[in-house]
């Protein structure tokens, strides 16, 4: 079991794996006490059955520059391969700016090859590879040094497995002729803008049950310090403060430390210092802001008219879809999509795209009263009108 630590040897693995097809990778890290993960290991394999197309990759305390590994990813002729890709990808595009292309990513291969739901790699490891996983250093804390021989091994087989789960997986797509659709899921998780979060625009993401523009002002505020906050210390956002002291701030709207000491929900540490001064202003930039400032609430679900049976309706003929092509259902619409459709809106993802191919054509059919659902023995058929 090889472990790069120097970025000669990994600059000789990288220009190795640039003569194959495919490389897998993986990594493990750390994002308990940081707002950034701390990368702590990286795995790559590349097909082969030797002891050198396998290798860990040990950033840790070594002085190893990664410079290598993103000339590979950055390799339009080799295709980078992930399991649930997303908080990898991260990674390297906050630490080198890169997102692997071509990518691949077996947790959305599956949902299209039929899986089922965010299937696990264990499940893929079983089904594909026809082998098991010792999980018991999953949780383990991989920044310490020296890692273990079971760590080792741990961290080794998600990459090896993933070998066999791609070439399984890329054969099915192949063969069904879906290799268009996984290009389409793809683009989200080969866009920048899904790994970056803009202080200013941290607000959407809360919950909450008042629509005041105002109150969304304050919000928005309380937000944006906040993740500044967090993003320039390197902190996780909730230890500044949660999500529901946020709201509570945003509600009681305090003025003064006294006014902070009163909060139930705030941590000790933030009603003091640069946290407590930062949420002071915060409150008081919201209250200030111009009319024409204020963050608009989306009261468009609010407008809408969902023709209920019709949603229904859609519901089923989703589910007999999604059995008939073997696709996860949540991939080709969530109910938001299908109580819009019902709605009459024509702006959905489900009507665009491979979706549309699937699911979309005949969700229109149905919504015109061009086609109705029959039940026949345990399926449902389509009946054209």
């Amino acid at each position: 079991m090889r472990t790069i630590t120097t970025t000669e040897d990994l600059r000789d693995f990288c220009e190795a794996a640039a003569t194959a097809p495919y490389v897998t990778v993986d990594t493990e890290f750390l994002r308990e006490r940081t707002y950034y993960p701390h990368l702590c290991l990286v795995q790559l394999a590349y097909p082969g059955d030797g002891t050198e197309d396998a290798v860990l990759v040990d950033p840790i305390n070594t002085g190893l520059d990664l410079a290598p590994l993103y000339d590979l990813f950055r390799d339009h002729g080799v295709v980078k391969v992930f399991h649930a890709a997303r908080q990898d990808l991260e990674i390297f595009y906050i630490d080198g700016n890169v997102i692997p292309e071509p990518l691949f990513d077996t947790q959305v291969a599956a949902m299209v090859c039929g899986f089922g739901e965010q299937v696990g790699y264990e499940t893929l490891v079983r089904k594909l590879a026809k082998e098991s996983l010792d999980k018991s250093s999953r949780f383990t804390d991989w920044s310490r040094r020296p890692l273990s021989e079971a760590q080792k091994q741990y961290a080794l087989a998600d990459v090896t497995h993933l070998r066999v789960i791609y070439e399984a997986l890329k054969a099915e797509l192949d063969r069904s002729g879906r290799t268009k659709w996984l290009a389409e899921e793809m683009a989200v998780l080969n866009d920048p803008g899904t790994y970056k979060v803009e202080p200013e625009n941290a607000w959407q993401r809360i919950r909450t049950r008042t629509q005041s523009a105002r109150f969304l002002a304050i919000v928005r505020e309380l937000a944006r310090f906040r993740e500044a906050y967090a993003q320039e210390r390197n902190v996780p956002r909730n230890r500044v403060y949660k999500d529901d002291a946020l709201v509570e701030l945003a509600s009681t709207k305090p003025a003064s430390l006294n006014d902070l000491s009163r909060s139930r929900l705030l941590l000790r540490e933030a009603r003091k210092g640069e946290i407590a001064e930062g949420i002071l202003a915060a409150v008081a930039a919201g209250q200030a802001a111009e009319l024409d400032d204020l963050p608009q609430p989306d009261r468009s679900r609010e407008k809408m008219v969902v023709n209920p049976a019709l949603a229904d309706l859609l519901r089923v003929l989703l589910k007999a879809k999604a059995e008939e092509k073997g696709v996860a259902q949540k991939l080709i619409a969530t109910s938001s999509d299908l109580d819009e459709i019902a709605a009459g809106r024509r702006d959905v993802a489900a009507l665009r795209g491979w979706r549309k191919e699937v699911f979309g054509d005949d969700a229109m059919k149905l919504c015109n009263g061009e086609i109705a659902l029959a039940a026949k023995g345990s399926s449902v058929v389509l009946v054209p009108l």
